[in-house]
């Protein structure tokens, strides 16, 4: 069994403690530190190695924005942002600094279990609401004309997919859609990742929308 080593760095001493028993009980999962600051956090993860960062967004000397900017720089490391808040202004910071899904700290235990092993796995939590919310409430209404040059590199069939990407839509949702095997979806996103130097679809959905391939509500 692959163990998914998780860090969570939390100015709170309650949240770290109730978040580390929750995710101690797991068998493939395994808290292998604590961090009460953002530098801290930084210096765990180089000292670590985790494979999951629970970050919280707001901690002092160094906030949870510029620790998953440092942190997500090495290979490996995902990020899931916390909060108390469901509208918190710095979400859209947190995504283009490089975290992979952003959770409330009142967050129910199976979904916190959840969202570790989702994200350990290269995916995302770009399906659930409040993701969706935060991204339309944050990035606007981009105009069409900052379509990215970088998107001329996809074919027609590639924009197709990436377009759904930003819509939300996982693999199995795309494939059904397009009536492709969803084998072949996995291929195109895989492409479509290596070409415009995305991590995964947190990152992709953020430059949907700051492109105008993707508009809030649509």
């Amino acid at each position: 069994m692959t163990m998914i080593r998780t860090v969570i760095a939390d100015d709170q001493d309650l949240v770290r403690s109730g978040f580390t028993l929750i995710l101690q009980t797991q068998t493939d999962i395994e808290v292998v530190g604590e961090a009460r600051d953002g530098r801290e956090a930084v210096a765990l993860c180089a000292r670590m190695q985790p494979d999951v960062v629970l970050m919280d967004v707001r901690m002092p000397l160094m906030d949870g924005i510029e620790a998953t900017r440092q942190v997500t720089k090495r290979a490996g490391v995902r990020v899931l942002m916390l909060t108390t808040f469901n509208l918190d202004e710095h979400v859209c910071d947190a995504f283009q600094a490089g975290a992979s899904g952003f959770l409330l700290k009142d967050v129910r235990r199976d979904d916190l279990i959840y969202a570790v092993r989702a994200v350990a796995s290269g995916d995302t939590l770009i399906a659930a609401a409040i993701t969706r919310r935060l991204i339309e409430e944050f990035l606007g209404r981009p105009h069409p004309a900052g379509r990215s040059e970088a998107l001329d590199k996809l074919t027609a069939r590639e924009l197709e997919i990436f377009t759904l990407i930003g819509q939300g839509k996982s693999n199995a949702e795309i494939a059904h859609q397009l009536v492709i095997p969803e084998a072949t979806i996995k291929t195109h996103v895989s492409r479509i990742f290596s070409k415009l130097g995305l991590r995964d679809r947190v990152q992709a959905v953020v430059l949907a929308y700051e492109t105008g391939t993707v508009r809030p509500g649509h």
